[in-house]
């Protein structure tokens, strides 16, 4: 990147937790970076604020509703941040030929195509939309080895691996014998799996180590969220699966392991704050001020792991599945897991039937030859499945 001026960002997602907390960093060092484009999928108000103080250049809302608000809100308060509105326009600013940096916290398949962007006009794309990843697979890393893109994990566990690995990439081969990615066990680590059919959203988002978005916290108590992470890790770090493992450690300290063909095991630690892993990404190789508390050693906290139980968490084991399984699997995966998650939060089921779901689609949509090799194909694969999840979730309700 070109260091004789500040660098110009683009947050895409800036109103979710991950977004917020890519502003909060970037707020620590006004001499290094500014806010070049803005988006957020319905958050007017949100957004608005963001704009007042930050005044992008661009401000995105896919929806043509909520853009004609902010606009209309925006020229109120005289601001010359130009909104655009619709899908198209994500990919637009995430790769303009002005951004340096592109934080892509869009949740969810909604990601994929400004992410795909990003990594064709060679921008340093530092994701935390593990759902890119899982549904672009090969077609994702070919985007960003062509375009010349510099690929910066932002999950905390892809972050804490990258962090234990050497900045050549070529040597990750000769280093690694596997890897494992720890998870906290979210709210039911310790509840009986007959009780989890009563389990309500708002028991379901109430993580015990992380303030997240609901998507995301629903997925972590599933376990769904590490079996994508899983999927993320076999094209971030191009291991087989069966070098990516499983641990969970309640206390999320240790973020991931290295475990290396000589046994030594690298670990990266720190307290549960994604501030550490986005002003890594934003920084690297250089190492920047994040805002995180300092981990104290002698504080009295042990450090503790187990086994992921499969029959508490079976949407785990589904990411070794998709992952053996053809090519666009761990994409109908994904779809599936969306449209459940969603059709929980809104009360239409039951928690203990996500997996359920998931797994049924996982067994009965089956992607074309070639329908992975562009994105058209694997949008459609992507509806495909969630046709297929919602048919079901009605069948359910019924």
């Amino acid at each position: 990147m070109n260091t004789s001026r500040r660098q110009r960002v683009c947050v895409l997602g800036s109103t979710g937790s991950i977004g917020t907390n890519t502003l909060d960093v970037l707020a620590r060092h006004p001499e290094q970076y500014e806010v070049f484009a803005l988006s957020a999928m319905s958050r007017v108000d949100a957004l608005l604020a963001q704009c007042l103080q930050w005044k992008p250049r661009f401000a995105v809302m896919p929806e043509e509703t909520a853009a004609l608000e902010l606009r209309r809100l925006l020229r109120e308060q005289g601001s010359r941040t130009e909104v655009l509105s619709g899908v198209q326009a994500l990919s637009e600013v995430a790769a303009h030929p002005e951004v340096d940096a592109v934080m892509a916290a869009i949740v969810g398949a909604a990601g994929l195509a400004p992410c795909l962007a990003a990594a064709r006009a060679g921008k340093r794309l530092m994701l935390a939309n593990k759902e890119a990843i899982v549904v672009g697979g090969a077609l994702f890393m070919q985007a960003v080895e062509q375009g010349g893109a510099t690929l910066l994990p932002v999950d905390s566990e892809h972050s804490a691996i990258f962090q234990c690995l050497p900045e050549d990439r070529s040597t990750w081969a000769q280093r690694i014998d596997h890897i494992v990615l720890t998870a906290s066990g979210g709210p039911f680590r310790q509840r009986d799996p007959a009780t989890l059919a009563e389990v309500t959203p708002e028991q379901a988002c109430a993580h015990p180590n992380w303030v997240m978005g609901r998507k995301i916290s629903v997925d972590s108590a599933t376990m769904m969220n590490k079996a994508l992470e899983v999927i993320e890790a076999r094209w971030l770090f191009n291991l087989k699966p069966e070098q990516i493992r499983v641990l969970i450690h309640p206390q999320s300290i240790i973020h991931s392991m290295v475990v290396c063909r000589d046994n030594s095991v690298l670990a990266q630690l720190g307290t549960p704050d994604m501030r550490v892993p986005i002003a890594y990404a934003l920084s690297f190789p250089a190492r920047i001020e994040s805002g995180a508390s300092r981990l104290d050693l002698l504080a009295g906290k042990d450090l503790s792991f187990e086994e992921a139980d499969e029959r508490r968490f079976p949407g785990l084991y589904l990411s070794w599945q998709a992952l053996k399984a053809e090519e666009g699997a761990t994409a109908v995966l994904n779809a599936a897991n969306e449209e459940a998650v969603a059709a929980f939060l809104d009360r239409h089921l039951r928690f203990d039937q996500i997996h359920a779901l998931n797994a049924e689609v996982l067994a009965t949509v089956h992607p074309q030859a070639g329908q992975c090799q562009s994105l058209e194909g694997l949008l459609a694969l992507d509806a495909q499945a969630r046709q297929a999840a919602r048919e079901r979730i009605e069948k359910l309700r019924a």
